[in-house]
């Protein structure tokens, strides 16, 4: 089939890629002209595992272009893929993805199906329809469908191509058709649903994972008060097939593209229609609170970081991305650098999207070693493997005094014991 996919971020970059792989001929749309003349070299945009062997291979099925009249014109099926970023209240912010619907309307030429996989609140797709349908100018018909994406940053590739199921919204038959055609060659068993259901079932899944990882934290923050080992406790539950022991793994809170803005979103949606979804609230305060549960500990230690040479391990929400959304390093650092601490910082993907962000003031090393070298506190944000495998003895070995205040778990508590650290974690006892 022939497709075009409108946005080349995360979600449509890798959607256009993993169509390609399964013998789709697809293009790719962006405003972006810098960004669209290096997917054109075979540089992939975007820190994602996979992703840019992947547009190689498939180079002779794959076109980038900023035309998107030439794209969309005699396209079968057009992906729209664009961000849907948060507002001050919490709600989506659509008008990237109103725009390419005026767009697709003003321009196709035959008969097609917009596919939207852009996270968007229930109710969307039946308003780009109607959009749509108020702006065609030629006589064709196009149907809107949802089909929301389930990937995660870092297994993003992973998560499209073995997918545990796909989620399929229409209002026609003619619709699932075509969807059954182009996802044909993936072998993965499908929800056909209609469009405001394949909309609720985004939200609804990645929301109750938010509340997972905030119900998981609110027990390890019990677990410190009574001298229970939060580990030993998810592993007990995670046993129990009715929960599950995926997204129980407790540390310092969700962050990312797409966690905190689910949660907001379907708040304002429910607040919009005078309804309160409480465990959602409840989600979205848990994880607020515990961004900042490392430099609350530290307060045990120190009156104040004037001075103090703090390092930080760890700047991005998780491992194997570049993504700074939302990641606890984001609130945490500046409040370091208000209170007089020395930052050094070391992360092996996100220090140069994070020097945009921040402060020149703070040091970027090459290396943990390098980071902790006369540091008197270290922090770890992120359970990145370089940590998770660093020699725990060298806190000791090359701190001015060893403390190291982990929001991710990532040591045993005999090793720490026995590297003679003061090892201050989540949810477990404290070593020192």
């Amino acid at each position: 089939m022939r497709v075009s996919v409108a946005g080349t971020g995360y979600v449509g970059l890798v959607t256009a890629v993993t169509l390609a792989e399964k013998g789709h001929f697809v293009t790719c749309v962006d405003i972006d002209e810098e960004k669209i003349e290096l997917m054109r070299r075979g540089i992939c945009p975007i820190y994602e595992p996979g992703l840019e062997e992947l547009m190689i291979r498939n180079k002779e099925k794959i076109s980038y272009t900023t035309d998107y009249m030439a794209a969309y014109k005699r396209a079968e099926v057009i992906i729209v893929g664009v961000g849907t970023p948060e507002k001050k209240d919490g709600s989506a912010n659509l008008k990237y993805i109103y725009e390419v619907a005026r767009q697709i309307a003003h321009t196709v030429e035959r008969d097609c199906l917009v596919v939207i996989k852009s996270t968007v609140p229930v109710g969307t797709n039946d308003k780009i329809a109607q959009m749509i349908k108020e702006n065609i100018k030629n006589h064709v018909v196009v149907d809107v469908v949802s089909n929301p994406e389930f990937l995660s940053q870092g297994t993003a590739v992973k998560d499209t191509l073995y997918a545990k199921r796909i989620v399929i919204g229409v209002e026609t038959e003619r619709a699932g058709n075509v969807m059954r055609e182009m996802y044909d060659r993936f072998d993965i068993p499908y929800v056909m649903t209609d469009r405001k259901s394949a909309e609720m079932i985004k939200y609804a899944s990645n929301d109750f994972l938010a509340l997972k990882i905030s119900y998981i934290n609110e027990i390890a923050n019990l677990c410190e008060i009574v001298g229970a080992d939060i580990e030993d406790v998810a592993k007990g539950m995670g046993m129990d097939p009715r929960i599950g022991d995926r997204f129980l793994n407790a540390g310092i809170g969700y962050g990312g593209s797409c966690f905190p803005k689910d949660t907001k979103a379907l708040h304002w949606l429910a607040s919009f229609n005078d309804y309160e979804l409480k465990t959602i609230k409840a989600a979205i305060e848990v994880n607020e609170n515990q961004k900042i549960k490392l430099v609350k500990k530290a307060r045990k230690y120190f009156d104040h970081f004037n001075g103090l040479n703090v390092a930080v391990l760890g700047l991005t929400f998780k491992p194997e991305t570049d993504d700074l959304r939302d990641a606890p390093s984001i609130e945490n650092i500046p409040l370091l650098l208000d209170d007089g601490a020395n930052v050094r910082v070391w992360d092996p993907a996100g220090m140069e999207n994070f020097k945009k962000r921040l402060p020149s003031d703070i040091i970027y090393c090459e290396s943990i070693e390098e980071a902790i070298t006369n540091a008197d506190v270290c922090f770890i944000f992120t359970e990145w493997s370089e940590i998770k495998k660093f020699d725990i003895h060298k806190y000791s070995e090359l701190m001015k005094y060893p403390l190291v205040i982990d929001g991710r778990n990532c040591y045993e508590l005999s090793s720490a014991k026995e590297a003679g650290i003061v090892y201050d974690s989540i949810g477990r006892k404290r070593v020192f």
